[in-house]
């Protein structure tokens, strides 16, 4: 322990924290907390674990506090004046908090996030060409082509959206995938694609626009007027092709709220009968992982501010390893922890400095943080 202090102490805490800023893995910075209890207490007063959260998801930089529920030890949120206990109680919370996000937004299999179809901006024929038949992988469901149609315009740079509830009011999205249909009943066979897509996720401006009330077809006033967009794409190009079409996001995003919308940018094909454009598709998939039972939010209106509610710690909560297996892992990271020593004492100004950690001297506590 002594040894571990020692290393603390002879690092200006501003090149050890900014050091530390670098260590983007969950897996790592569980093994940083685990050297000792001096380095758990840096990383819990440093705030590493949100830190990193936020540069994972910039969604998290409106959580306004965090609430951990069902816990003996569950405290209400910061209170000005707090004394020191306090507050550092606050800080073990939202380590806590933050670690068991970073670990389940990081460690997961994609699934189908969709609950329900909420609402498209427009549709041809309602309900056979209605938003509702997107959900279905299958092109005909009871003998008939299963399909979302657009109205037709004239105008082919008229867009349109789709909207859709999710599994979970706080998800992990990757992956969002489009089949455009083809008109197989049309003269040369035509495919009604977009020319290109991107993606909103956001909630609703009020509970009573949760969506659980719209009509399915088509909103009376513009979605901007009932959901608050946290999150905007990037635009993908559409190929003008009917098989399913896979739009991976640069990086997971967290959707808080619940609530996604596709919009579909530009029209290729031109009905011959009416010389109107129109864009339909078939099918829709989103992939990503809800974050229930762990966790939950709660809008505060009208900041657009949430509460991140811990609910259950026991889902993604990570085995400890074996003594041996943890210690051999340590020792490892130990030798690149020296390395690290090194650079910053150079970047200190002090260059002769050579800082030995003894391996024997880590905690016995190390298992609750071990991967």
């Amino acid at each position: 322990m002594e040894a571990c202090m020692g290393f603390l102490d002879r690092l200006d805490p501003d090149i050890l924290l900014k050091i530390f800023t670098y260590v983007d893995d969950p897996y790592d910075l569980v093994r940083v907390s685990s050297i000792s209890r001096s380095w758990q207490h840096f990383v819990i007063a440093n705030g590493l674990w949100k830190q990193l959260c936020l540069r994972k998801f910039s969604q998290l930089s409106r959580v306004a506090h965090v609430v951990e529920l069902n816990k003996c030890w569950a405290v209400d949120a910061v209170q000005v004046g707090s004394s020191y206990s306090k507050e550092w109680e606050y800080l073990e919370r939202d380590d806590r908090a933050y670690a068991l996000l970073a670990r389940a937004s990081t460690t997961f299999t994609d699934r189908d996030c969709i609950l329900k179809a909420i609402s498209a901006s427009s549709t041809d024929n309602y309900p056979e060409e209605s938003i509702y038949n997107t959900l279905h992988p299958a092109n005909n469901v009871r003998w008939r082509a299963s399909y979302w149609s657009s109205k037709g315009q004239s105008n082919p740079a008229v867009p349109e959206t789709l909207e859709y509830k999710l599994v979970d009011e706080f998800c992990v999205i990757t992956e969002i995938n489009l089949r455009p249909f083809q008109v197989y009943f049309d003269k040369g066979l035509p495919i009604c694609s977009a020319k290109s897509v991107r993606f909103r996720v956001g909630h609703p401006k009020s509970p009573t626009d949760s969506g659980n009330d719209l009509p399915g077809y088509s909103l009376p006033d513009s979605a901007d007027d009932k959901f608050v967009w946290t999150y905007t794409s990037q635009e993908f190009p559409m190929a003008q092709e009917s098989h399913l079409q896979k739009f991976r996001l640069p990086e997971p995003v967290l959707c808080v709220g619940g609530i996604l919308q596709i919009e579909l940018l530009g029209r290729v094909h031109r009905c011959e009968i009416d010389g109107l454009y129109y864009i339909c598709i078939s099918f829709v998939q989103v992939l990503g992982r809800p974050l229930s039972p762990a966790f939950g939010v709660e809008i505060l209106e009208p900041c657009g501010k949430f509460v991140l509610k811990i609910k259950n710690h026991r889902p993604f909560e990570l085995q400890a390893q074996s003594n041996h297996t943890a210690l051999a892992q340590l020792q490892r990271h130990l030798r690149d922890l020296q390395h690290i020593s090194y650079i910053a004492n150079m970047l200190h100004g002090n260059g002769n400095l050579v800082v030995n950690i003894d391996e024997s001297e880590m905690d016995e506590g190390e298992d609750e943080y071990l991967l």
